[in-house]
Formats: structure tokens, C-alpha cells, sequence
């Protein structure tokens, strides 16, 4: 049974740029993933899936209600828990009403939700966060906890079809089991873009989603989790290597024939020329065989120039099925930071929100340091408080070199009005143009993909061009603080991450539950967040 249907979708941004061109896409019950690179269109098509986007051409069918939980929650520091699950007006019209209010447009914002509260407080309990007041204002809750209380509210709807972009950004290990149990018990269509792999695992199949070099959208499918996808993957990727050299070494020989079936007309040309300046035959039968020479030639000559055209054709689709990876080499010098230096400096630091314990950390040299902990502890604002946003409630904060913070939101560096280049132009204004370019280049923006505008990228390409941006800002940051920087970023984009941040000889600190990228980064040491002891009645 097919609950949702897609035919012949297509998008392009303002600018030109194809986001999804010709795509066709049937689904039934069950858990589905959809894994491709950043910048191919997984949150687009999860936007058009439920209605935020209208395409340009195509249509989108959909059986039943659509529960969609976003990739970027953005920032919310004036709303409550109640509003983010979206039952805040019913809330307010409930308790007018139980205060005596007998006007229509209460009633009718509460509708048939006479039990709303009770069932939120289910909901949330159901993802882990039962202890959230429904008045909490958002300011006051983690990141983590944050996209749980958006999941709850999509549970709370109770939707047939469920789209997850990015479900696990911000979860500490368990919101991340909470998340995996919801996935796995749930009965309807799920559709999940993610690059979590123990997520992944849970699926039924497995959409890779690519675009090709003519701008079309293709989406193939493979069926079990992420093992079976990758193994699945390799061997078509072991076979489109092999076929690639083969087809490159068929161009070469056509090639190799090319040249000599021209040498050879050249050849049988002089013999003919002189055969009639030497008068050998009459001028009549020469000239006949002049003709039958050329009319033979041309089609000798363009018998090989079709088989070089169909070689280089093979050898073009060959090289499409191989997806190559580029590597990001940086050469950042100015970042360097000596060994001995104080670069920061935490003392009995209790942050504004969360539940730390009074906290001493010294900085020094080019150290990179993990703070761990889990959702709600503190740890976010424990680098708000470095850089001087958001005052601690007790302690100090102090940093003595230049610094760059990427927060969870990705928000305060990117001007989405400009392009990626005009960006950087911005943050290192004294940079040549060819320095910068080839820069982001190395961040996978070549070319024409560096003159787009901000508001066109994904989730994992803004990633990009914001640390870009970061790392390449004058005056060059000497601590790099990082806040989940892997969220929104595919398995690919996560080891361009770490290759990034491999080349930065400055000072790290880093807040991430992606426990994979913790190991790759090669962290001088962890420090593990505790809770503020219980106080005493």
C-alpha cells in the first residue's frame, strides 16, 4: 500500500540552483532512510513532503496526517514548552474557560482537546522529558532537550506519516535511546533523513539520494539498515571503479585508432595525389577515384569518430557511478598557539542554566578538550559564558586570545543575503581573492558553488561555509569553541569536519554526544560535567 507519493518533483531556488529536478518516489508503511551528500536536497524533499515548500512542477500525495519535526529548530528564547508542542492557545483558552469564561473563541480553540494537558504530559514522558513544566520558557531548556520536546509535539498530533530530519542533533545517549525506541515502535510510514548510523540501523531500507552531472535528482533504494546499505554501496562502488578504468582504456584505444585511420586516409591521399600529378591514369578515372576515396574516407574517418564519441560517453557515465570524496587541507599558521600560554580560564564557574556543579578549567597551549555531560547540565551556556553572552550566575569566565564560537543554531556568522565568498570576504576582508577562493575551495565550495547565496544551502553545506568562515577570520581564531558541530552534517561531511580541524594548530574546546567524531578528533583530554550536589532540607 503506497501512503505517499511524489511524481515528477521538482524545485529550483531563486537563484537558479536545481534542488530537486524530476524526482519520483512511492512509499508504504515502515521506517525508511534517507542518506545522501549535504546539499543534495534530504531536507528539501522532507519540506515538500510536508507542505512548508510548494514545487515548482510535480505533485505530492500524502495518505493521512504528517508529522514533521525539522532540522533547525532555530532559536525560541521567548516561547514556552507548551507553545513549542503546539498547544499553548488551547492551554490558555482552557484555563480562561475553567475561570468562567463563556466566550465562543475559547471554546472553539479548545475543540474536542478537552484532555490536551494530560496527553502532553504523556508525550513528553514518553521522550524522557516528564519532569518539563508546560510554563517552562524555552530559554531555560537545553538543546538536547529541545528536539525532544518538538518530537513530542509531533507525537502529540498523532500523524499517520512521520518525517524526521536530523532527529538525533543535541541528544546525549539517552535522548538517543528515547529517540531509537519512538523509531522503532512506530506503526505508520516514518521517513528519516539522518546520519546517525545506530539510527539508521533501524531501518526497513535505505534511499541514497544523488544528483547527477545534468542536475537530475535520482533516489535508489537498498534494502535493511546502514550495514547492508554501506556493504551494499561498496560493491556497486568496487564495480563502477572497475568499469571506469575499463571504459577509460577503451577512450584510449579508440583514441589510438582515431589517429591511425587518419594516418592511413593521409597515406592513401599522397599516393592518389601523385598517382594524377604523374598522369598514371586517365583524368576522368582519377577524378572518379577521388570521389570514391573521400566518400570511402568519411566514412572510414567517421566510423572512428563514433567510436571515440561512444567510448567517451561510456567512460562519462562510468566516472558519474564513482563518487569520490575531497579531502579539506588548510594551512591556518596564524592559529598556532605556544604551549605554555594561558588561552582560558574557568574558576568555580556555575552557569546561568543547568545543574553544574561549580566548574575549574585551565586552558593552555593548543589543547583540545571535550566537555561531556548530559542534556540540560550546562554545558551550552558553560561556553556562552566564555564568550561573555550569557553571564554566569557565579564564578568567571576568562579567554586571553583571539576566539570563534560555531553555536548550535549556526546563527550570528552567516549573512544569508550574501554569497558564501561575500561572507568570507566580510570576515577577512584583508584576504586576496585568489587565497580566499582556493580556502573554499578545500570546504567544497569551487567555482560557482562559492557564489551562492547563504539562504540556499543545507543544513551540512551552511555547516561548511559558517566554519569556513570561522577558521578564516581575521584576526584568526586561537580557541575554537564548538557546540555539536556534527549536527546536520552526513557521514562524509563529518570526516571532512575532522580533516578541518586536524589542520587548526589553536585551542578546542568542544561540546558533542556523536561519540564517533570524539574519537576521530584526538582530544587531549575530556572533562566530564557533574551535577550540583542535592542541597540539604
Amino acid at each position: 500500500m503506497t501512503a505517499l507519493h511524489t511524481s515528477d518533483l521538482t524545485l529550483t531556488w531563486p537563484d537558479g540552483t536545481p534542488a530537486l529536478t524530476g524526482l519520483d518516489l512511492g512509499l508504504g508503511p515502515g521506517r525508511h532512510g534517507l542518506v545522501g551528500d549535504n546539499g543534495v536536497g534530504k531536507s528539501t524533499l522532507l519540506r515538500l513532503l510536508a507542505g512548508e515548500l510548494a514545487p515548482e512542477r510535480g505533485s505530492v500525495s500524502v495518505d493521512g496526517r504528517v508529522g514533521y519535526l525539522p532540522q533547525a529548530l532555530g532559536p525560541e528564547p521567548a516561547r514556552t514548552v507548551a507553545d513549542a508542542l503546539g498547544i499553548g492557545s488551547t492551554l490558555r483558552a482552557l484555563a480562561a474557560i475553567e475561570a468562567g469564561s463563556v466566550e465562543v473563541a475559547d471554546f472553539d480553540a479548545v475543540g474536542e482537546d478537552w484532555d490536551v494537558a494530560e496527553r502532553a504530559e504523556a508525550s513528553l514522558g514518553r521522550v524522557g522529558l516528564g519532569r518539563l513544566e508546560l510554563d517552562r520558557p524555552l530559554g531555560a531548556v537545553s538543546g538536547g532537550e529541545r528536539t525532544l520536546l518538538r518530537l513530542a509535539g509531533v507525537l502529540l498530533a498523532r500523524p499517520a506519516v512521520l518525517l524526521l530530519d536530523e532527529p538525533s542533533n543535541n541528544l546525549d545517549g539517552a535522548g538517543r535511546q528515547r529517540l531509537t525506541q519512538v523509531v522503532r515502535e512506530w506503526p505508520g510510514l516514518l521517513l528519516l533523513s539522518s546520519h546517525d548510523r545506530v539510527l539508521l540501523e533501524e531501518m526497513d531500507d535505505i534511499g541514497g539520494l544523488r544528483r547527477d552531472r545534468l542536475g537530475t535528482t535520482t533516489l535508489e533504494w537498498y534494502g535493511g539498515g546502514w550495514s547492508s546499505y554501506v556493504a551494499a554501496v561498496e560493491t556497486e562502488q568496487e564495480a563502477a571503479r572497475q568499469a571506469a578504468t575499463t571504459a577509460a582504456a577503451d577512450l584510449r584505444r579508440e583514441r589510438r585508432d582515431l589517429v591511425q585511420a587518419r594516418a592511413t586516409l593521409a597515406g592513401r591521399k599522397r599516393t592518389a595525389d601523385k598517382a594524377e600529378r604523374e598522369k598514371r591514369v586517365p583524368k576522368i578515372i582519377a577524378h572518379g577515384r577521388r570521389m570514391q576515396a573521400q566518400e570511402s574516407a568519411g566514412r572510414y574517418r567517421g566510423l572512428h569518430e563514433g567510436r571515440v564519441e561512444a567510448a567517451r560517453e561510456r567512460a562519462d557515465a562510468a566516472e558519474e557511478r564513482v563518487r569520490e570524496e575531497a579531502e579539506i587541507h588548510l594551512d591556518l599558521p596564524a592559529t598556532r598557539v605556544p604551549e605554555r600560554r594561558e588561552v582560558a580560564q574557568l574558576q568555580a564557574l556555575v552557569p546561568a542554566y543547568g545543574d553544574l556543579a561549580p566548574l575549574d578549567l585551565v586552558l593552555r597551549g593548543p589543547e583540545r578538550v571535550a566537555l561531556t555531560g548530559p542534556n540540560g547540565i550546562g554545558k551550552t551556556s558553560v561556553l556562552r559564558a566564555l564568550t561573555g553572552e550569557l553571564p554566569p550566575r557565579s564564578g568567571s569566565a576568562r579567554v586571553h586570545v583571539p576566539w570563534r564560537m560555531l553555536d548550535q543554531t549556526r546563527s550570528g556568522v552567516l549573512d544569508p543575503a550574501q554569497s558564501v565568498a561575500g561572507n568570507a570576504r566580510a570576515v577577512a576582508p584583508g584576504s586576496e581573492e585568489e587565497h580566499l577562493r582556493g580556502s573554499l575551495a578545500r570546504f567544497g565550495f569551487r567555482g560557482r558553488l562559492a557564489d551562492r547565496p547563504a539562504a540556499t544551502l543545507s543544513g551540512g553545506e551552511r555547516l561548511r561555509a559558517t566554519l569556513a568562515c570561522l577558521l578564516l577570520a581575521e584576526p584568526a581564531p586561537q580557541l575554537l569553541l564548538l557546540d555539536e558541530p556534527t549536527n546536520d552534517l552526513d557521514v562524509a561531511g563529518v570526516r571532512r569536519l575532522v580533516e578541518a580541524l586536524a589542520a587548526y594548530e589553536g585551542a578546542l574546546v568542544v561540546v558533542s554526544h556523536d561519540e564517533a567524531f570524539l574519537e576521530d578528533l584526538d582530544l587531549d583530554r575530556r572533562v566530564p560535567l557533574l551535577p550540583h550536589p542535592p542541597r540539604r532540607s
